[in-house]
């Protein structure tokens, strides 16, 4: 791929922690220079074969986002492919966690290193790249655009005009899923797994990460019931403020660890997440 002359150049060990880049936009607090941009958690585990480092130098090609890869302590050699990554860009950082903690608590962890370096806004997305970089890059530019939003969830949607490519029996399980989701949150959602999203840093987003999901098969769904809950220290999120956008690309990848059992662990702790979710609702006052 030809060099984009936005992509600054460094030199960097192979596995490197988040350091400010020089062309970031930055406020100032104290001693400490935080960067608005967009930040994006990339989360890894034995991704040595399938990461596609031109493909994810296209999340910074603008100069506009921030991308850090959180490597859920793989045991190939992701952490060098990782750091070669990282040292082809000044917008590209690593953190290598010293054991696998699962994708749930991976995404945790980049979304509060986002928080903490200043990001207004915050997002994850999957490194086998199924959804596209251009394709995340929309859900970014529709929330900067719109003030009423906090939250936008890709959804895979197989219309005319459209490349969704996804596997016939994952199309139908998915489908079932979706809709006891949708039940539990009580929200008419059409696609809380797809592994792309994108949201505001809101003090409702910061309390909702503040600490370990309880699943790591669902937490997509975990989040936003928080978000819709809210907490004693930040109020919900009303429903007014998630927007679902339709994907233009989307496909299933080759060597997915996903599984038929899988799934159905997934919706054993889909239920598990619909019970604490219920039984944690303030109780409204008539």
């Amino acid at each position: 791929m030809n060099e984009c002359p936005s992509r600054a150049r460094k030199v960097l060990p192979e596995v490197t922690i988040t350091s400010p880049s020089p062309t970031s936009r930055t406020t100032r607090t104290g001693d400490r220079k935080l960067d608005t941009r967009p930040f994006v958690v990339v989360p890894c585990h034995n991704e040595e074969r399938r990461l596609d480092a031109d493909r994810l130098l296209e999340l910074v090609d603008s100069g506009s986002t921030r991308v850090l890869f959180v490597d859920d302590g793989s045991t190939d050699a992701t952490a060098a492919v990782l750091g070669r990554v990282a040292a082809s860009s000044l917008d590209v950082d690593v953190l290598q966690l010293a054991r696998n903690h699962g994708k749930a608590e991976a995404i945790r962890q980049g979304l509060l290193r986002g928080f903490d370096e200043g990001a207004a806004i915050v997002g994850y997305l999957d490194a086998d790249l199924a959804t596209p970089p251009q394709e995340f890059l929309r859900l970014v530019a529709l929330l900067q655009s719109r003030d009423d939003l906090d939250c936008v969830l890709a959804a895979r949607v197989a219309l005319l005009g459209r490349r969704i490519r996804r596997r016939a029996h994952r199309h139908y399980l998915g489908r079932v899923f979706a809709t006891l989701a949708s039940i539990i949150l009580r929200i008419p959602v059409y696609d809380t797994q797809c592994g792309a999203k994108a949201f505001r840093a809101s003090p409702a987003l910061r309390e909702a990460i503040a600490v370990p999901f309880r699943s790591s098969w669902v937490f997509d769904v975990e989040l936003i019931g928080r978000l819709l809950r809210g907490s004693p220290k930040a109020p919900p999120v009303p429903l007014a403020a998630f927007e679902e956008m339709p994907l233009r690309e989307w496909r299933d990848v080759s060597g997915s660890s996903l599984r038929v059992r899988d799934m159905a662990r997934a919706f054993v702790d889909l239920m598990a997440v619909g019970y604490r979710l219920e039984r944690s609702r303030p109780v409204r006052k008539v």
